[in-house]
């Protein structure tokens, strides 16, 4: 981002607050807001679609992304998909239904639900402690290692700074050397007392379900997981995506054309962390499940223990302005965030690698959904999301992605290198 564009963003964003909170700028932009526990208005999912539909025109018209492949979830079953773009500029090869993509830290889910059926089988428990599975485990603080347990990594309460590591992990580190190397690190507060966001100490829960089971991670989640819920592309590596009949590349924009280059192996030995790789039809799959659609794979007992919060998120409230004007909540549950959005319940996930991006969210009383998977760094589309949300809920109308502005952005190409 430009000199010149830092120095405006916090008018921009302060700009979007006032928006958020003033009356509708048009008559047609939101209808009657959903009360709490109420049900939605006759004809207001279509409505929403037709708007998102428009709105995604828009962002590709403004060459705001080089290939988007979104869905809309409804009582169980996909009410609507849409893929634009390429998957691969140079050769002209469009995203499709099937296209796999790096879904960065949409994978940390997998990891809870494979953790929480291997809990109900007895393998171990959510309270188990780290170290009793893991000898090589060690802390700074000895006693605080004693403590620490398998809920605590998945609900990034494990008291590390945020995000340690990574950067090591960015400079070709090796992670079954960073994971022996924690103990040299300074904690910030006991496990189980504060949210600290990880994908390094997160990933020891694969070195659990190997020491526990005998068997590897990745091959733990396509048996309880891919294959029992049809996830016929969903794959782990970067050897695996590239493998893939039809597969997303990962654009950067050179003097307004989108350019692939290759997919970086980094976040890929963090496998828990930032593995998956999946298409729209898988993440279809995989959503329709979190939202109680497929019990005989994750039961309502189970969904309810993941999407239970466990610890305050406070400063996801201003990470973004939709955030600071939608929230009045934010926590972690077990590899899922949940927000209290304008009063309703959203169990929501995001995530990043370079020249990759995925957001996927859901409102359990209302039986809605969605997930967008794109392959460039944009931020643009990740304001989709909130702009449907706000027209499902029939909210002020706030252009958060800034399609309304009179002329088209300059795409300032953020590189994004950690994950949400």
């Amino acid at each position: 981002m430009s000199k010149s564009m830092r120095r405006q963003a916090p008018v921009l964003l302060a700009c979007l607050i006032l928006l958020a909170g003033a009356s509708m700028t048009r008559a047609a932009a939101a209808g009657r807001e959903v009360p709490v526990g109420g049900p939605l208005p006759k004809g207001r999912v279509a409505e929403s679609i037709r708007a998102y539909d428009g709105w995604l025109d828009q962002v590709m018209a403004r060459n705001a992304a080089a290939g988007i492949a979104t869905a809309v979830v409804v009582d169980g079953k996909v009410r609507w998909q849409r893929t634009l773009g390429y998957a691969d500029t140079v050769t002209g090869a469009k995203v499709t239904p099937q296209t796999v993509f790096r879904i960065a830290s949409l994978s940390k889910a997998f990891a809870s639900a494979l953790t929480g059926l291997l809990v109900q089988d007895g393998a171990f428990g959510w309270n188990t402690r780290i170290e009793k599975a893991l000898p090589f485990f060690m802390l700074k603080n000895a006693q605080y290692a004693r403590e620490a347990t398998i809920a605590d990594i998945l609900s990034q309460r494990i008291g590390l700074p945020h995000n340690t590591y990574d950067n090591l992990m960015e400079d070709h580190g090796r992670y079954p050397e960073l994971v022996r190397k924690l103990d040299e690190v300074d904690p910030i507060c006991a496990p189980g007392d504060c949210y600290s966001y990880q994908n390094v100490a997160f990933s020891l829960i694969g070195d659990v379900v190997y020491a526990e089971t005998g068997d590897f991670y990745y091959h733990q989640v396509e048996k309880r997981i891919f294959w029992p819920l049809g996830m016929k592309t969903a794959t782990y590596g970067r050897e695996a995506l590239e493998a893939s009949r039809s597969w997303a590349r990962p654009h950067w924009l050179d003097r307004g054309r989108w350019v692939p280059f290759q997919p970086k192996e980094t976040y890929y030995r963090l496998a828990p962390a930032a593995g998956v790789n999946a298409s729209l039809d898988d993440m279809e799959k995989w959503l329709i499940a979190q939202m109680g659609g497929d019990p005989r794979v994750l039961s309502p007992r189970l969904l309810r223990v993941l999407h239970t919060p466990l610890v305050q998120t406070p400063s996801e409230r201003w990470a973004t302005p939709w955030r600071r004007a939608r929230l009045r909540n934010a926590q972690y549950a077990l590899a899922w965030r949940v927000y209290d959005y304008a009063g309703h319940r959203l169990i929501f996930h995001a995530g990043a690698v370079q020249g990759y991006r995925a957001m996927i969210g859901f409102f359990p009383d209302l039986h809605v959904g969605m997930v967008i998977l794109w392959n460039c760094d944009d931020a643009v589309p990740a304001q989709l999301m909130p702009m449907f949300f706000d027209k499902l809920l029939g909210l002020p109308y706030v252009d958060w992605a800034g399609l309304d502005w009179p002329t088209p952005r300059a795409h300032p190409v953020r590189r994004i290198k950690r994950r949400h």
